[in-house]
Order: C-alpha cells, then sequence, then structure tokens
C-alpha cells in the first residue's frame, strides 16, 4: 500500500488526517507525534486550561475515530531522520516507516535567550501540553508571573495570571505590544486594557542581566533595575521547527518552503502549517512573496490544500488570512493581511462599536479593503471575512465613512 505518513499532531496534522479519513484515504495513513497525547486543541492552552487544574485536554477527535478511520498513530515516538532515497521516516524508537508521499506538519518551537540556560525551574515557555501543565503547576503556588515578550501568547497568558490573582508584569523591548501584528490603535487599546485590569506593562524595556543559580533565576535587570522573579513565561515567539527538513536537504528559508500545492522541494514531501513559507496568493498581497503565518485557520485550510493534492488533485492555495486572541475581556479578530505602513495609498478608519470597549479598524491600500481588525465586534469580523473572501470592495464614497461601510456594502 503507498502509506501516507504525517509528521507532527497539532492542529495542520490533525485536519490533514481528518480530510484523508473524508476521501477515503485513512487506512493509508501513519501520524507520527512526538507527544504522547492525541492531538489536541492549542488556544485553550493559554487561557481555560490554566485556569483550572481539572480542566483536560480538548481532543480533535476520539482515539476511537482514528481506529474507525483506518489510521495508524505513533504517540510518544518522534521522527528523527528522513531518508529521501530510501522513502522512509525513521522514528525514535528505531522503527521504519516507509513512505509514498510525506507530510511535515512539525509547527515551531519556542525562542529562548542565549543568557538563559536550559532547565531553570521557573523559567517557562509554552507551545505544548506538556508546557501548559507545567506553567498550570507552578501558577498555582506562584504570588507573581513576569512576562518576558508582549505578543500574543505571553498576553493572552497576563490576563490569565491576573484573573488567577497574581500580581503580572509584562516586559516588551519594543515600542508597543504586539508590533509585527496589529495596528497602532488596536496596541494602544490592549495596552489600556491590560493596564486597567492592574498588569504592568514596560515598552521599550531595556534588558540587562540575568541573576540565577543554575537552579533557578532570581532577578533581571530592566531599564537599569533590579526586577525579582517568582516565575518567569518567555513569550518572545516561535521558531519552525525545520530541522528534519534541513537535514533531508529540502530547501528552506524561515520555514519549509512549498509551492501553492504545499509540495516542498522534493514532489513526495509536503509540508502544512505554521511551518511552511509558502507563495502569498494575488488576492491578499504581492502574488509571489513568500509568507509564513502561525495560525489554526492557515494550519486547517493548508491542511485541506495538501489533501487535494495527494489525492491528485491540483489546488492553488488562496485562503483568506484570519486570526484571534482572547486576552481577559479583550476578543481580537483579524481578517486579511494588514498592509505595511508604507504601502502606497494604505490608509485606516476606525468603526465604533457598540461600546467603548468595542470597534474595529477597516485598512484599504487605495479604495479597496484588505483587512478588519475587530475589538469586541464578532458581527464585524464575520461580515469582513464574507466581504473579503466574496472580493467585493467599497465605492471610494465609502472609505471616507467608514462607520457605514460594512453594512453599505452587505446591502
Amino acid at each position: 500500500m503507498n502509506s501516507i505518513v504525517i509528521i507532527g499532531g497539532g492542529h495542520a496534522g490533525a485536519q490533514l488526517c481528518a480530510s484523508l479519513a473524508e476521501a477515503g484515504l485513512g487506512a493509508r495513513v501513519h501520524l507520527v507525534c512526538a507527544e504522547a497525547e492525541l492531538p489536541y486543541q492549542r488556544p485553550p492552552l493559554s487561557k481555560a486550561f490554566l485556569k483550572s487544574p481539572t480542566e483536560g485536554l480538548q481532543l480533535h477527535r476520539a482515539e476511537a475515530w482514528y481506529q474507525d478511520a483506518g489510521i495508524t498513530l505513533h504517540l510518544g515516538d518522534a521522527a528523527v531522520a528522513i531518508d529521501r532515497d530510501r522513502r522512509t521516516v525513521r522514528l525514535q524508537s528505531g522503527a521504519e516507516l516507509p513512505y509514498g508521499q510525506l507530510v511535515l506538519a512539525t509547527g515551531t518551537r519556542a525562542r529562548t535567550l542565549a543568557p538563559l540556560p536550559a532547565g531553570l525551574d521557573n523559567v517557562l515557555s509554552l507551545r505544548s501540553a506538556a508546557d501548559a501543565l507545567a506553567l498550570r503547576t507552578r501558577l498555582a503556588t506562584a504570588t507573581s508571573l513576569t512576562v518576558l515578550g508582549g505578543g500574543f501568547i505571553g498576553l493572552e497568558v497576563a490576563a490569565t495570571a491576573r484573573a488567577l490573582g497574581l500580581a503580572v508584569q509584562v516586559v516588551e523591548v519594543a515600542p508597543r505590544l504586539l508590533g509585527r501584528s496589529v495596528s497602532p490603535e488596536l496596541a494602544a487599546h490592549v495596552l489600556a486594557t491590560h493596564r486597567a485590569a492592574g498588569i504592568t506593562v514596560d515598552l521599550d524595556a531595556q534588558l540587562g542581566t540575568f541573576e540565577h543559580d543554575g537552579m533557578r533565576l532570581q532577578a533581571l535587570t530592566v531599564n537599569g533595575q533590579r526586577l525579582p522573579v517568582d516565575l518567569l513565561l518567555l513569550g518572545i515567539g516561535a521558531e519552525p521547527e525545520t530541522g528534519l527538513a534541513e537535514a533531508a536537504a529540502l530547501a528552506c528559508d524561515n520555514g519549509v518552503l512549498v509551492d501553492a500545492a504545499m509540495r516542498t522541494s522534493d514532489a513526495n514531501i509536503l509540508a502544512v502549517g505554521d511551518v511552511t513559507r509558502f507563495p502569498l496568493a494575488a488576492a491578499w498581497g504581492d502574488a509571489g512573496n513568500r509568507l509564513r503565518l502561525e495560525s489554526v485557520q492557515n494550519a486547517n485550510d493548508q491542511a485541506r490544500c495538501a489533501a487535494a493534492t495527494l489525492q491528485g488533485q491540483a489546488p492553488s492555495y488562496a485562503a483568506l488570512p484570519w486570526f484571534w486572541s482572547e486576552q481577559g475581556t479583550v476578543r481580537l479578530q483579524m481578517a486579511g493581511l494588514m498592509p505595511a505602513a508604507t504601502t502606497p495609498g494604505a490608509t485606516r478608519h476606525r468603526r465604533p462599536g457598540a461600546n467603548a470597549a468595542s470597534f474595529s479598524v477597516l485598512h484599504y491600500v487605495g479604495e479597496r479593503l484588505v483587512c478588519v481588525e475587530s475589538v469586541n465586534a464578532p458581527m464585524d469580523h464575520m461580515m469582513s471575512r464574507k466581504l473579503l473572501e466574496a472580493g467585493r470592495h467599497p465605492a471610494p464614497a465609502l472609505a471616507c465613512d467608514p462607520a457605514v461601510a460594512l453594512k453599505t456594502l452587505l446591502a
């Protein structure tokens, strides 16, 4: 049988299993997971999972579903090498899996800091269920949390820890929060909301020394001041897990390079999800430019595209990017890709919501709506996705009247 081996049990790997099972190909599939758990939902790890000691993992599907679909699971047995000539994958256990097609869904790993040695008991990251369990255990006895990094994961955990009653301080070296992800208007609202909740946020922070005894971190220096540390979360971003791909001499550059059908530089190997850099569709930006996205939507949609490729079809990935983040009382939702501030003709307009904590920011390039950021405005988000996916754009007059733009466009 021409086996399909999937390496990685995140959202992309789980969705690919589902898509292939739906196509009747489950009996050909081997899913290889470094983690011992069945594939599970990642977003709750920074929120609901941390809040309650009884909260379990939210599985994509029960074990019986994989059995019924004919999918062979290799849990807790990481892939360690790919032999492209023999078309085999070697697992940590020593087992070898032959493949007709191989799919890399290896995701990302948390960035680390060179001054901090690995294994410090009170320095944690959050990428996996094991990370989340360790963080939940330590939050239960901690009195304060220091978050290094003002990105989505760091801010989500900061809001959760504050809700649990901890003193929380966020340290960000950039001039604002979420600098690469959202508009200045949205970042300012997020900052104000977190500060109103009692979270201390340091922007433009200058990091100095890290004091540790090889077992625990005692303090770090911020803006020349010594900051004692009870518990530290490293939230300084993620890097693509390209080790297997690079060792197999696949083309990589800040991710595994794929074409619009999710094929790598080896026609028998595909890649999906956070680990990929893929050509941007003309509908969402400069066609041909490569992009790497870390989002559940992208992982799921790329998996569906790869499933079509594995069935002999000729798909071209062009799904609308959309994202979300929940940080305490703030629900952020984004549709489309925000243009760079230097993009010719780029403008943005704020659309008021139902109250002061609800609004949307509409991004245009010329007269074309290309992105909408929404805060506590789920209807705006859903409307925006429909508009962007349909390719309907506002007339010139509407660009000057953002308060009625979305409503008028749907009329």
